[in-house]
């Protein structure tokens, strides 16, 4: 067990627990770890019919310490068991900390290849499991790689990507050349232990852009991700058409001395010992709320994508909760329009509906309370036609005024109320609908004037006007999908709002909406070390 050597692990854990479980924004049915400290989801994976996700943890509190890596296993990715912590720091290249890493299947025995950390230093390890991956041994050649490459002045280095390639493994290791860029440099090996550096798989340029946009590549790429999104796998030929279903994707997070950032995907081609990259894409438009994501192929071949969310309130605050960071619900990557990736929560998410309710068709007005839906857990589904200039508006946590007068605002919302708002808009351009928009306004989210209100927004296609839109709220954690580009945020309502309300300016007719509550996942309070 952990003894508490942070100057903030003051709480008992059995207390630490209970203020976990006790706070009304805890999410219920995201996973959450059982107490302290979450972050970048790890090792994600499927192993004989049972879903894997390890994730980064600190038990001794809500802040990032010393991590260990926690561990939950489900048959369907939405019910999840708590297992022994797999991995704990234990001395030598691991003695401050055990960092990102993966999953992978070395001929029929579980391996984890994650970063150890030293001081300030994090250098590749190797883990070996017993079958049923609940108990791990570290290899006695840790680190498997004993420093960066020489000669190259790096920003940091670490996190994993790793994949076999005919008869040699492969591993990427996330970093950045100082005045260059993020980057990833590959290695190959025979065996897990022993690797030979081939150089950077692909450069980025930190100097172009504002570093304060939303694509902007960072110094340094946190948690790279290399996967074919189509048919085939890394190493196969050439996929067939440019910018056609095949193409290689290169995920990163973007960082720059210790800020992140957002995450960020290259569409390109993978080839040889390099990648030819073709378009720079945002990976989802909540930015750092959906930070380090990993993906996976699973047994029935779909690209499931894990990602964390982290908080949006101060440190002061979750210390105080007992609990910091969500993992978000697996999401499916398919291959979208014009090359980029379409984004959606596996359909197993549906397992935990209850209640339905349905609505429309019906054109939508300057502003009504959504009859029978109401609720701080809610799965909704909407299919929606804009006109051109068209503005649909759907908020969700909303609470009544504080104040006695109640006086409305133009949107209809009385003042003092709380609301979280989703936006999207059919902009009138000069290519149809070419400027469809998807935001998320939260500057009513919470009369908490501490915790994070900035606007996230982003484009999205709406051919025809026409828009799928699907809203996942579970207590402070939102996930949206708009025809497939997600934004991810967090919300943090004080007056435990629970209306749901439509509105328009313009013309916006629903064709139909489908609301349910959601069941949570986790019944009892869960030990912090099972």
């Amino acid at each position: 067990m952990t003894e508490l050597t942070h100057p903030l692990a003051t709480v008992p854990q059995d207390e630490l627990v209970a203020r976990a479980e006790a706070d009304p924004l805890r999410p219920r049915f995201h996973f959450v770890s059982p107490a302290g400290w979450l972050n970048d989801p790890n090792g994600v994976g499927q192993w004989n019919g049972t879903y894997h996700l390890f994730y980064q943890y600190n038990p001794e509190g809500a802040f990032h310490h010393r991590i260990l890596w926690g561990h939950a296993t489900s048959p369907d990715l939405v019910n999840w068991t708590d297992q022994p912590v797999a991995l704990e720091p234990s001395g030598g290249p691991d003695a401050d900390g055990c960092w990102s890493g993966v999953l992978v299947n070395d001929g029929g025995t579980p391996t984890l290849v994650y970063s150890g950390r030293n001081g300030e230093r994090e250098l590749p390890c190797v883990a070996v499991g017993s079958p049923d991956l609940l108990s791990w041994t570290k290899a006695p050649e840790n680190p498997v790689i004993p420093a960066p490459p020489a000669g190259v002045d790096i920003t940091a280095y670490r996190d994993h990507c790793v994949w076999r390639e005919g008869s040699r493994w492969r591993q990427l290791v996330g970093s950045g050349i100082r005045g260059r860029g993020g980057t990833a440099f590959l290695y190959e090996s025979a065996d897990l232990r022993r690797w030979d550096y081939i150089g950077p798989l692909f450069i980025g340029d930190a100097s172009s852009g504002d570093p304060s946009a939303t694509d902007w590549q960072g110094t340094m790429w946190e948690c790279v991700d290399l996967f074919r999104a189509g048919a085939g796998a890394l190493g196969d030929q050439e996929p067939d058409g440019d910018g056609g279903p095949d193409a290689d994707v290169l995920v990163f997070s973007a960082w720059h001395d210790g800020d992140t950032r957002h995450p960020l995907y290259w569409t390109g081609r993978y080839s040889g010992d390099s990648y030819t990259p073709r378009e720079l894409h945002r990976l989802d438009y909540g930015g750092r709320y959906f930070y380090a994501p990993q993906s996976f192929a699973d047994q029935s071949g779909r690209r499931v994508m894990f990602g964390w969310l982290q908080e949006g309130r101060t440190e002061a605050a979750t210390v105080e909760a007992g609990w910091s960071g969500v993992m978000s619900l697996p999401r499916v990557a398919t291959p979208g329009s014009e090359g980029e990736l379409a984004f959606a929560p596996v359909p197993e998410v549906e397992l935990l509906r209850r209640g339905h309710v349905r609505t429309g068709p019906r054109t939508v007005g300057g502003g009504e309370v959504l009859a029978g839906v109401s609720g701080n857990q809610l799965d909704l589904e909407l299919d929606l036609e804009l006109e051109p200039g068209s503005v649909f508006r759907l908020g969700v946590l909303g609470s009544g005024a504080e104040n006695p007068d109640g006086i409305p605002n133009p949107d209809g919302v009385p003042a003092g109320a709380e609301e979280t708002v989703i936006e999207v808009g059919c902009d009138v351009g000069s290519g149809g609908f070419t400027q469809s928009y998807v935001l998320l306004d939260r500057t009513r989210s919470s009369l908490d004037r501490t915790v994070d209100a900035e606007e996230k927004s982003g484009p999205v296609q709406m051919p025809g006007g026409r828009l799928h839109l699907r809203v996942l709220v579970d207590r402070s954690a939102l996930e949206i999908f708009a025809n497939g580009k997600p934004l991810t945020a967090r919300a943090y309502p004080t007056l435990g709002g629970e209306t749901v309300r439509l509105s328009a300016t313009g013309t916006v007719r629903l064709l139909q909406l489908d609301a349910w509550r959601m069941e949570e996942v986790f019944s009892a309070p869960r030990p912090l070390f099972p």
